[in-house]
């Protein structure tokens, strides 16, 4: 690795002054786990590093509303969302789909805010964030700016984060009656990187389903929401023919991707099946 400059803040508005809105290889950096990576590849060689790790540890840790809400600091370990009760009573899905996120020694040093602004598209947690309805809250030079997690991704390894501002804080909403899942595809061991992911949230009672918020990732370019199939999963009864429509519509809609994990038509038939198995394991759990 080429030298850099490592800055060590003590504060939020200092690490935000650190910061370059011009110059890209100015980046800040929480866990490390995936920037260390490119840096020792050669994909990212930068001048200066800003570590937020010492900034006010009021950016770390999860709290819970009384209506079941989660507030969740951008700087929490993936570790300790995983262990952490209150995640597990009020949005179990997001502890379900951490067991299989990688490893726990990453677990244990990646954070919540870097996972989202890493803009990985393989990432397991922004497409179950997505059908939970989060936001993220994000600060800069102006102040502060609350951003849906739907939109916080621009394209490959992108999102609308200025060079200048960091995430701070993760909003989860009360989920109240609906029930939520996440399905991961991979094509070698359970904790690797997906070649579909598949996170489904449903407001449904017995076999009927209300709504539906349906989002796909990793065979796409961002976590993607799919409305098309979302309209057609709305008001309906649960069986077969119901779920190939679903599964048919999904498909049709997710612009998959080629890569190492699977060719598109491959991917493609993913979504058309696990769509449908999403949606069945969500309302299963809604009976339990």
């Amino acid at each position: 690795m080429t030298p850099f400059e490592l800055a060590e803040p003590r504060s939020l508005r200092e690490a935000i002054e650190l910061l370059d809105p011009d110059d890209p290889s100015v980046r800040p950096v929480a866990g490390g786990t995936a920037l260390m990576l490119m840096m020792k590849s050669g994909v990212f060689r930068p001048t200066r590093l800003v570590s937020l790790r010492r900034i006010e540890k009021k950016f770390s840790g999860v709290q819970a509303g009384a209506d079941g809400g989660l507030k969740i600091g951008a700087m929490t370990p993936l570790s300790l969302v995983e262990r952490t009760q209150s995640v597990r009573q009020h949005a179990p899905v997001i502890a379900q789909a951490l067991r299989t996120l990688s490893n726990i020694r990453v677990r244990n040093v990646a954070t919540i805010g870097g996972h989202l602004a890493h803009g990985d598209p393989h990432m397991d947690l922004p497409p179950v964030l997505i059908a939970l309805g989060a936001q993220v809250t994000v600060a800069g030079p102006s102040g502060e700016r609350s951003i849906p997690v739907e939109q916080l991704f621009a394209g490959y390894f992108e999102t609308v984060l200025a060079r200048n501002e960091l995430i701070v804080e993760l909003t989860v909403p009360a989920q109240k009656a609906r029930r939520a899942c996440y399905l991961k595809v991979t094509t070698r061991a359970a904790h690797d990187w997906p070649a579909l992911g598949v996170a489904v949230s449903v407001d449904g009672a017995g076999q009927d389903i209300h709504d539906a918020r349906i989002v796909v990732s990793a065979a796409t370019e961002q976590a993607t929401r799919l409305p098309g199939a979302e309209a057609a999963a709305r008001g309906g009864r649960l069986d077969d023919a119901l779920l190939r429509r679903i599964g048919d519509a999904a498909a049709e809609e997710a612009q998959v991707v080629d890569d190492a994990h699977g060719s598109a038509a491959y991917r493609r038939q993913l979504v058309r099946v696990y769509v449908g198995r999403a949606l069945r394991k969500a309302l299963q759990e809604s009976t339990h």
